[in-house]
């Protein structure tokens, strides 16, 4: 219990961070609703394309974007840590009995509600501009639960560069080198049928891609089950990876206190 209360403290101190700059959430939001607006109205004819499945392309885009958004989210997570280590908050904490591994997955406890929160907005907006979620309520919350568990990994991913970097510039270039190069090697906004053959091969072992997939036939399309419960398990399986990554990080940050 006492580890579970740790990291609720830590996920609770980010979250009134939060809260007292509000407009951070709606400008991490401007980008994909960019996209969601844009894109959908942009690329509308995409439906047209001999060999397009997946109804009318809002339909198929709204899914994307919010994988898109946990990916974006998650990426800067690693910023908090830093600012804590410049302000030697950290240093402070390691003196406290605070449980150590809170003091990295409480943040990314904090990312995965502010996910939640920016997945619901997506959509909703999707839904304004036409877009349906054919599965219902069901399919929307099963789509929000992908993109979070992709969150969480990116989440943890970023941490454990932070505290291996400690530098805001570092994590930038790795955020910005690692997250777009993903999302458009993937199916977020073009059907994976469609895509260059280089392309659809890469895919194949792309986390965005997963979550795309997965994240899709919850939402919009007959639920392929069997894929559903691959790209979770695959998810997983990075999410664990991720972790043990930072959990290694911040063992390597202690040891040079």
């Amino acid at each position: 219990m006492t580890r579970i209360r740790h990291t609720a403290r830590i996920a609770e101190r980010g979250l009134r961070a939060l809260l007292r700059q509000p407009a951070w959430v709606g400008i991490t939001l401007v980008q994909p609703v960019i996209w969601l607006l844009l894109f959908g109205q942009l690329f509308t004819r995409v439906a047209d394309i001999p060999g397009f499945t997946e109804g009318s392309y809002g339909d198929f885009l709204a899914p994307g974007v919010v994988v898109m958004t946990a990916i974006s989210t998650a990426g800067w997570a690693g910023m908090a840590l830093i600012d804590d280590m410049d302000r030697g908050v950290m240093d402070r904490f390691l003196v406290s009995p605070v449980w150590r591994p809170a003091l990295t997955v409480g943040g990314v406890v904090q990312t995965v509600l502010v996910i939640v929160v920016q997945s619901g907005i997506v959509l909703g907006l999707a839904l304004l501009t036409g877009a349906r979620i054919a599965n219902g309520v069901s399919g929307a919350v099963l789509l929000v639960a992908i993109a979070a568990l992709l969150g969480a990994s990116f989440a943890a991913l970023s941490n454990g560069v932070a505290l291996l970097a400690r530098q805001r510039e570092t994590l930038i270039g790795v955020v910005t080198t690692v997250v777009l190069p993903l999302t458009f090697v993937s199916s977020v906004y073009m059907q994976s049928s469609l895509l260059p053959h280089w392309m659809q091969d890469a895919a194949r072992f792309n986390p965005v891609a997963w979550a795309a997939d997965a994240g899709r036939s919850a939402a919009i399309e007959p639920t392929d089950w069997s894929l559903v419960a691959t790209r979770v398990a695959l998810l997983t399986a990075l999410l664990i990876a991720c972790c043990t990554f930072a959990t290694r990080a911040f063992g390597a940050y202690q040891r040079s206190r």
